[in-house]
């Protein structure tokens, strides 16, 4: 037990869902030039349909601060990483990001994975002045007609992820889709970017909109049946998309039409059967990429830290928490209008980056411009439970995006 003028008296750690995660009105941690500690604050739903995709991205910023934290912090500041449970609700991920910035005194806020959530947290950020990054949550918006000057997105926008993968869909399979998607904002954006590409290219569509939440498909899957499509979405996510996949091949619907869509990511596929583990989709991030050796090396140490395969997820974590040191360095603060500014058109580095090119933080919406893995899932090969998916093709962020003046954004930054 430590002694009373030990610096952690008083610290209590929680676990949850194999997280640390810091209790509530902890002292922070005071670093060994005297100085406090850089917190960040972070709100993920640690429970509920999305915890595994939010359990990654805690874990691949945890891995970050690490990092980070044995090469001198960031300003010189050991960083330390306050975790918070929106439980998949509004109310609860605004309540937790206010407590965060008004009790907890973070520097950053980070979140959400649920881009309803993450919406509405960017809502109290630009209120209170507070640099904020969102890691995993898609709806255009956020970086499009209600971007904000404090807010950094690096996984895509639906838009993107749609453009990327619609026209091999339609070339490889032909243009008849089936839409299942989740009724809350990433849903909403995502099927009428799929829809807009898909007429574009002369296809016809029916959908069928449903609960974040559902669990029990059989009756939207027999409309899928009867309507025959070339392909069919499952644009649900987390343990949703997984029960989808599940009840499409104990239907044997494999056999009658082509699965695909934005989004099948590595937690999610390695949680369904063999013959689920199939058809045409996006990856924001890959891990296999051999002839990348910053990727090599960043696998072969997350995988003797952590004992796993890095995700996208886990990606995304890495990069948000490189983001604020490689910000906070160039802007010389961790102010949120200062390290905004300092953001615009920051390029990362390789071993951040992580792929091929250029990836950087478009200035005129705060869009990470970062590759689409486009591709096949397929069983695991040569023996690697995480060999579950092959690249066709790379779609360079700003191709997928389109230019800046057609998202919506008016970037407008305090006086």
């Amino acid at each position: 037990m430590p002694s009373i003028q030990s610096p952690n008296w008083g610290r209590r750690t929680l676990l949850k869902s194999g997280l640390a995660i810091t209790a509530l009105g902890a002292p922070p941690i005071i670093a060994a030039r005297g100085e406090a500690s850089v917190k960040i604050g972070m709100v993920d739903p640690l429970t509920g349909i999305l915890s595994a995709l939010a359990a990654s991205e805690v874990e691949g910023a945890k891995y970050a601060v690490a990092v980070i934290n044995k090469n001198n912090g960031i300003l010189g500041r050991q960083v330390e990483l306050l975790v918070e449970d929106s439980a998949n609700d509004v109310g609860t991920g605004v309540q937790k990001t206010r407590k965060l910035i008004e009790r907890d005194k973070v520097d950053v806020i980070f979140g959400d994975v649920n881009s309803g959530i993450a919406y509405a947290m960017s809502q109290v950020t630009g209120e209170l002045k507070v640099f904020h990054i969102v890691p995993g949550g898609h709806t255009d918006p956020i970086t499009g007609k209600d971007c904000k000057w404090n807010v950094f997105r690096i996984c895509n926008t639906t838009s993107m992820d749609a453009a990327a993968v619609t026209g091999d869909l339609v070339k490889r399979f032909g243009k008849k889709f089936f839409f299942i998607t989740p009724d809350y904002a990433y849903g909403h954006t995502l099927q009428e970017s799929f829809i807009k590409d898909l007429q574009a290219l002369g296809g016809e569509y029916q959908a069928e909109m449903l609960p974040i939440n559902t669990s029990e498909f059989s009756a939207t899957l027999i409309k899928a049946k009867a309507y025959k499509p070339n392909v069919l979405l499952n644009n649900m996510g987390g343990l949703a998309q997984i029960n989808c996949m599940k009840q499409f091949t104990q239907f044997g619907m494999q056999k009658e039409m082509h699965l695909g869509g934005a989004l099948f990511e590595l937690e999610s596929v390695r949680a369904v059967p063999a013959d689920a583990q199939a058809g045409s989709w996006d990856m924001e991030w890959w891990w296999n990429q051999p002839d990348v050796p910053e990727v090599v090396k960043f696998v072969a140490d997350f995988r003797k830290a952590t004992g796993k395969t890095p995700t996208a997820r886990h990606w995304f974590g890495w990069v948000a928490v490189q983001s604020v040191k490689l910000g906070a360095e160039k802007a010389k603060s961790l102010e949120g209008p200062k390290l905004s500014l300092a953001m615009e058109g920051l390029v990362l580095p390789p071993d951040v980056a992580l792929q091929p090119g250029q990836i950087s933080y478009r200035a005129g919406d705060h869009q990470l411009m970062s590759n689409i893995f486009v591709g096949d899932v397929h069983p695991p090969k040569g023996g690697n439970p995480d060999d579950v998916f092959t690249v066709s093709s790379i779609v360079p962020g700003e191709k997928a995006a389109g230019p800046v003046s057609e998202t919506g954004c008016k970037m407008v930054h305090p006086a």
